[in-house]
């Protein structure tokens, strides 16, 4: 094991930001309608109000724009390495060492370019964990960072927040050391039937840091049952 320092060392600085929105084929630019971050670095402590829409150490950018989105349909989260970063081979998403879940939820809001984020109401549509031994991050790291969300048809119309998030397990025997990256979009849902209401649950609040999915060794034992952590897929 005298690997593991200098592999940790290497990918201690491989972070990623959820840079741009894509629905029906057009990617709406870095920063339109996703709040970014002036820095790549993730959220470790989970009970801190950033683990909601990102934000310090990692101030975001407030953004006018709100995406309109058809309900019932996939949107596309692009993740890059940086903000100026071009490319979309694995070392331009992140370090493939960062493995761990994907996820996606959504907050119906008044407003949202002014809606914090921080507090209930948030909903998770989509998660990928540990499947075949392959991790929901590897797919997007091997995948031009393309993190593909479905857009429930059951839901209200309205303003939405999107939170969408990998997580990195490389360093997460101990807590805090899991690190939790995510940013938030504003949408318009249209179209929805208004059918079904959601549970849901907060940022800060829905995650722990003794939580098996939280914390853990992804390297000994051999990993067989990832618990993704947060609440369960809402679904129509």
């Amino acid at each position: 094991m005298k690997f593991a320092p200098i592999l940790l060392a290497s990918a201690a600085s491989a972070h990623t930001i959820f840079s741009s929105l894509e629905v029906n084929g057009v990617n709406h630019g870095v920063g339109g309608g996703v709040r970014i971050p002036s820095y790549n670095g993730p959220i470790e402590n989970v009970d801190s109000n950033s683990i909601a829409c990102n934000g310090a150490p990692n101030p975001t950018t407030p953004t006018s724009k709100v995406i309109t989105v058809q309900a019932g349909q996939n949107v596309t989260a692009i993740w890059r390495y940086m903000l100026s970063t071009t490319g979309s081979a694995p070392n331009d998403i992140m370090d493939i060492s960062h493995k761990g879940p994907t996820m996606a939820y959504l907050k119906k809001v008044n407003d949202a370019t002014t809606d914090s984020g921080v507090g209930g109401g948030w909903f998770k549509i989509q998660e990928d964990g540990y499947n075949s031994g392959v991790w929901g991050t590897e797919k997007v790291i091997n995948g031009q960072g393309r993190h593909s969300i479905r857009i429930p048809s059951c839901i209200a119309p309205g303003q939405y927040l999107l939170r969408a998030e990998m997580l990195a397990l490389h360093g997460a025997g101990n807590y805090p050391g899991a690190q939790f990256y995510m940013e938030c979009a504003q949408l318009n849902i249209v179209g929805g039937t208004g059918s079904k209401s959601p549970s849901t649950v907060a940022f800060p609040g829905a995650y722990s840091g003794s939580h098996p999915g939280v914390k853990l060794s992804i390297y000994w034992p051999p990993v067989t049952n990832y618990q993704i952590p947060g609440p369960s897929v809402f679904t129509c």
